[in-house]
């Protein structure tokens, strides 16, 4: 199906439609003239042999090429069904304070932070990717995405706050595997969650919760934990000791089937993805056909050059 993009544009067909209605205008007017001849025996001998219905073929062709350049300007497309992969990724970062801590340098946020920018690279182009920032509460930061710039500068902005609501990450990340679009799909998309953090909940829901509501919804969460037991950070002008829950990381990728990390590699998060399969849905997007009209008229030009040329030995 053909539509136009700018229909207002085909107001240019008015002059065209005008310069056609003149041209018939013409003929018939040289056609009356003719008939003011009584005598057509002395008509034949003055005038030479006509062109008959030739002599009109360039002009048409002409007005042709006019109205198919007009109809270009409203920039027609027709409408294609485009494969669209859903499998998502939604990468869940802790931005709490006790992501400071430098015992894993430079810092366990910019460890995380690292790591993430690095497994976003990987992702086949296919896949979606997604960002959530947890704290006290957790935030869609950029929803599934096929972007990976928009996720990398999203990963660079990240913010320390207090708190950790590691259970709400998990729901949230599920909120937003759900919102993919199921474009004629069936379900909701192939997903994995990959969570960054140093351990302790100490907000929202739980963590046991969250592996359950993981769980029921077959997206396996992969945990990746940032830190030692050695870590400090200074929070109120006190420095507080700031341990690794690995238990509870470890338990919540276990329950959900994912992997759990203490230093992960690019290698090692490459299982994160591999038997995700794939979920095709398919995307209406409309392409442009503007250089067919082009060379229709271009086609028709020289067609009305040509046959001038032949028949009358002019240009039109």
């Amino acid at each position: 199906m053909i539509r136009l993009l700018q229909p207002w544009w085909l107001l240019a067909v008015l002059p065209v439609l005008a310069l056609a209605a003149l041209y018939v205008w013409r003929q018939l007017r040289r056609r009356d003239y003719a008939m003011r001849f009584t005598n057509v025996d002395l008509l034949r001998t003055v005038a030479p042999k006509g062109l008959g219905w030739r002599r009109h073929v360039p002009a048409t062709a002409f007005l042709l090429a006019l109205l198919v350049l007009a109809g270009a300007l409203a920039r027609p497309a027709m409408d294609t069904r485009e494969p669209l992969e859903r499998a998502t990724i939604m990468l869940a970062i802790d931005v709490s304070l006790s992501m400071q801590a430098d015992d894993v340098p430079p810092t366990r946020l910019e460890g995380a932070q690292e790591a993430a920018k690095q497994f976003v690279r990987e992702l086949p182009e296919t896949y979606n990717v997604g960002l959530v920032s947890f704290a006290k509460s957790a935030n869609v930061l950029v929803p599934p995405t096929k972007d990976r710039p928009a996720v990398t500068s999203a990963i660079d902005g990240l913010v320390l706050a207090e708190a950790t609501a590691t259970g709400e990450a998990v729901f949230t990340c599920l909120e937003a595997i759900r919102s993919v679009p199921a474009d004629g799909a069936a379900g909701i998309p192939p997903a994995r969650i990959v969570l960054l953090s140093d351990g302790f909940r100490t907000a929202g829901r739980s963590v046991e919760e969250a592996a359950a509501a993981a769980q029921a919804a077959n997206v396996p969460v992969s945990t990746i934990a940032f830190g030692t037991d050695a870590g400090h950070v200074a929070i109120g002008g006190q420095l507080q000791r700031v341990p690794v829950d690995r238990m509870a990381l470890a338990a919540l990728a276990e329950t959900t089937e994912g992997y759990f990390y203490e230093a992960a590699s690019v290698s090692e998060l490459k299982q994160v993805y591999q038997d995700m399969g794939s979920s095709i849905g398919f995307r209406t997007e409309a392409r442009e056909i503007t250089q067919w009209y082009a060379g229709i008229a271009l086609l028709l030009a020289l067609c009305a050059g040509a046959t001038s040329l032949l028949w009358s030995s002019r240009m039109l």
